[in-house]
């Protein structure tokens, strides 16, 4: 495991990798808002010890990587896209098996169009099938209630801004089958709040715009494709994965039956399962 600051697409990420590079490559992209701590070390360190190399890393506007003024956007889908190949590169990889989160999920769609020859595989949870207009957003009201409350959160009170983001992942979590792992929240939540460059910077997610040309085209994804959703998904319907494994040629979709937007640690062994297998 060894972090470091890459030159990716002509900015500066963090990243952080786990495992021996020598084994098949396996890039983590989280969902909107998210550093990748919110990819658990534990999560990652057992992918790692299945046989892959791991790599995660902080999108722009989160973590330690570039952060611009919030509500000043100066990036598009384009340029989320081209930073996974930027990674990659940075990595001396010219191939990876891709895993994308929610957000993530609609960018690893990207890459399988607009670079389908640096991925192998690619893992879709907790996605919906990529359309400009509307990403990265939610189906619940409750949650982009308290995404409004951002505006007005004093972001110089951490304690206030931990408290703020475990009940965001309480509505995240909503109508799962697993009870809500509060203890483990907050220590990540923590981890963000003192490792982050400019926290409020990771709402200019919200402002992504652009990648018309990408959008009804999932049929043109000629890569092996594993789709896995939630049935209790309260912010990504679970009929996107459905419609995801349908559109995406030959994809199969690994259905978790009661679990929501999450990455629960009961749910690992399940996942991982299936993602060492996929890839």
């Amino acid at each position: 495991m060894s972090e470091k600051m890459v030159q990716a697409n002509g900015v500066e990420l963090c990243t952080e990798s786990f495992g021996n590079p020598n084994n098949p490559t396996l890039l983590l992209n989280a969902g909107a808002t998210l550093s990748m701590v919110w990819w658990h070390r534990d999560f990652c360190r057992k992918l790692a010890e299945a046989g892959r190399y791991v790599i995660r890393y902080d999108y722009r506007d989160t973590g330690r990587s570039i952060t611009y003024e919030p509500g000043q956007i100066h990036y598009s889908w384009d340029d989320l896209t081209d930073d996974v190949i930027g990674v990659l590169d940075a990595y001396e990889v010219d191939r990876a098996h891709l895993f994308g989160w929610s957000m993530g999920g609609m960018i690893t769609q990207l890459v399988g169009l607009k670079y389908p020859e640096r991925a192998i595989t690619i893992t879709i949870m907790s996605s919906k099938p990529f359309a400009p207009t509307d990403a990265p957003s939610v189906e619940n009201e409750e949650f982009l209630s308290h995404f409004a409350k951002a505006a007005m959160l004093d972001w110089t009170n951490e304690t206030a801004v931990i408290d703020y983001t475990v009940e965001g992942w309480r509505f995240t979590s909503a109508g799962s089958k697993h009870p809500f792992d509060e203890i483990s929240i907050r220590e990540l939540a923590t981890e963000d709040v003192k490792r982050a460059n400019n926290l409020p910077s990771a709402n200019n997610h919200a402002l992504l715009s652009g990648g018309d040309r990408y959008s009804n085209r999932l049929g043109e994804i000629n890569i092996p494709t594993l789709v896995i959703h939630g049935t209790a998904d309260p912010m990504v319907n679970y009929q996107n994965g459905v419609t995801l494994a349908k559109e995406i040629p030959d994809a199969t979709l690994l259905t978790l039956e009661g679990t929501a937007h999450e990455l629960h640690r009961n749910d690992w062994d399940t996942i991982i399962d299936a993602v060492i297998k996929h890839t």
